[in-house]
């Protein structure tokens, strides 16, 4: 596992699981994420080597293209969690599509983490709102986004997207979790680094 530690050490650590894509907009992330807070933090940049298997909690078939989707999650958390050791600092998860997905899981998991920002999440994944509800969540605050076209498609799974994510969101709600569900404009693939940057301040603001 490789990481990318952007900023210098400080008493709030950002993790992020990213990929290429991810990394490419990052540093316009940070920019973004510095003019929402004025809190001092660093971000520790998780690269992801099969985005498929490394952030998946269970085996499940392709809903697109080739590669099924692996269960490798448990392992990345537990990598994960070596940078998370300090008692003196406060740590976030947050992530991007599947990667939020991974930081809900993950939520569930440990209570390590202060907040979870799940960013336009892969909510539709295969029985992971039946999970999240026999799994209370574990950490303070959780943020949900999703782009208001994302559930306008025609591919039958990644259309449930929407129902899934309402869903999700009145049952942390009803968990009596510090949520939010924040509704962006465009689809997936518009403006990630803002959407990531936006939770990831969220969340920072709850504690």
């Amino acid at each position: 596992m490789k990481t990318i530690e952007f900023g210098s050490a400080a008493d709030t650590v950002l993790i992020q699981p990213v990929d290429n894509h991810d990394l490419a907009g990052m540093e316009n992330e940070i920019s973004l994420l510095r003019s929402m807070t004025a809190r001092p933090f660093q971000l520790i940049a998780v690269k992801v080597d099969n985005w498929n298997h490394d952030l998946s909690p269970w085996n499940a078939p392709s809903v697109f293209g080739n590669g099924d989707f692996g269960d490798g999650a448990a392992n990345l958390l537990e990598q994960i969690m070596e940078y998370c050791s300090s008692p003196d600092k406060t740590y976030y998860l947050g992530g991007y599509s599947l990667a939020g997905l991974f930081a809900l899981w993950a939520a569930c998991r440990t209570d390590r983490f202060a907040g979870a920002a799940a960013v336009s999440p892969s909510v539709w994944f295969p029985d992971f709102s039946a999970y999240l509800h026999a799994n209370p969540i574990r950490t303070r605050s959780v943020y949900l986004s999703l782009g208001d076209r994302e559930e306008h498609t025609r591919h039958p799974v990644m259309a449930k997207v929407g129902d899934c994510i309402r869903e999700d969101y009145l049952h942390l709600q009803e968990q009596g979790v510090n949520t939010i569900l924040e509704w962006n404009k465009g689809g997936h693939f518009t403006e990630p680094d803002q959407r990531i940057a936006k939770g990831f301040a969220w969340v920072m603001q709850q504690t």
